[in-house]
């Protein structure tokens, strides 16, 4: 490489006092040399960067002409020294710039993913993340740089208000939200098939089921009788109520509006037609129908009520439910999953005649 390069200061001394003619014998002649120099030379030439920008410097200066000199390397080698050398240049440039500037340091980067959560997190504004912030004990952040942060993350600082959405009230209500509703089943009477009402009410979070006697005439006294037995019940298990979902029923009346008005509780009144407000109830509803009642000729008011006790038992304590992480909602949680002991073994447990199933694991 050292040979290589004492040849290109050569070149370079005899250019400024030769003829065109003398110059071209004198490169054909160097030329010659260092093919004769390479060939004996084992392997590729590892160069140096400094010895790399050296030839990149003298040999970009000869344009097109290179390719008729250069010998150490190909030209496709050379041309990737010079790219090299230029991204160089551009981030040394840069670096030096950094260095240079001046005023307030950068945020911490712990702190700006900090930030960043928080907002995804929340949907707060940057004025109530910084307040957030300074709770927690950290100082030296402003405002601005709050927004700032946000703004280079794609997030609105001041994010647009709005309504909630259904969805998200049912969510902040869950543990105390109660829907109510009734449904009718037609049934085997001495005076012939008549339709008997039921009313249901279903706590939304632990999808508990408590299910009224069946009537033939839902006054509103009978209304009222149910509202406070059902409060009685919640009461004795020292639960609070809040909201109560219900439907434009004129059997719900003022009755069961006062009724729920003594336990400190409100009825939630749905707008006309909306049955997906009340989904939840409306789909217990359909549970039950499905999974007892179409299975069955419902001889009387005595039979039923027996059907519907048998069927909100087996709900509450034996059936999963999906959204409960599958288990009841009257239930523990399941059991670690586990290798079971040779001792226990699986059971097959039927209510209404084999209507209604579930599996229980029992000792031996």
């Amino acid at each position: 490489m050292f040979t290589s390069l004492r040849l290109y200061r050569r070149l370079h001394a005899v250019l400024a006092g030769a003829t065109r003619n003398e110059l071209r014998k004198k490169v054909e002649f160097l030329k010659a040399e260092n093919e004769v120099l390479r060939s004996h030379l084992k392997g590729p030439i590892r160069t140096t960067p400094r010895e790399r920008r050296r030839l990149v410097k003298l040999g970009s200066a000869l344009g097109s002409a290179l390719k008729e000199v250069l010998t150490i390397v190909n030209p496709a080698t050379f041309a990737r020294w010079v790219r090299e050398g230029r991204r160089s240049t551009a981030v040394s440039s840069a670096q030096g710039q950094l260095r240079r500037r001046r005023g307030r340091p950068m945020t911490a980067e712990r702190i700006r993913t900090l930030v960043i959560r928080m907002a995804r997190e929340s949907g707060l504004g940057y004025t109530r993340l910084l307040g957030e912030l300074r709770k927690l004990g950290l100082r030296g952040i402003s405002r601005t740089t709050v927004g700032d942060i946000l703004r280079s993350a794609g997030i609105p600082p001041a994010p647009e208000r709005r309504d909630r959405t259904w969805s998200e009230f049912l969510h902040s209500h869950v543990a105390t939200l109660w829907a109510c509703d009734f449904f009718a089943t037609r049934i085997v009477t001495p005076r012939g098939i008549r339709l008997a009402f039921v009313m249901v009410f279903l706590h939304v979070g632990s999808r508990r089921l408590i299910v009224s006697p069946a009537t033939l005439r839902p006054t509103r006294h009978w209304v009222a009788a149910q509202t406070n037995a059902w409060l009685d019940t919640i009461a004795a298990q020292g639960e609070r109520i809040g909201p109560v979902l219900r439907d434009r029923d004129t059997k719900f009346g003022r009755s069961f509006d006062a009724a729920l008005a003594r336990a400190g509780a409100a009825a939630l009144q749905l707008p006309i037609r909306s049955p997906n407000l009340n989904a939840h109830v409306e789909r217990v509803i359909q549970t039950i129908r499905h999974e007892c009642l179409d299975h069955f000729v419902v001889m009387g008011r005595r039979h039923m009520n027996h059907l519907l006790a048998e069927f909100t038992r087996h709900y509450n304590r034996e059936r999963p439910h999906s959204s409960l992480d599958f288990r009841p909602p009257g239930g523990a949680p399941p059991p670690p999953m586990r290798a079971w002991p040779a001792s226990d073994h699986i059971v097959h447990c039927t209510r209404l005649g084999g209507v209604l199933h579930h599996y229980e694991r029992r000792a031996a």
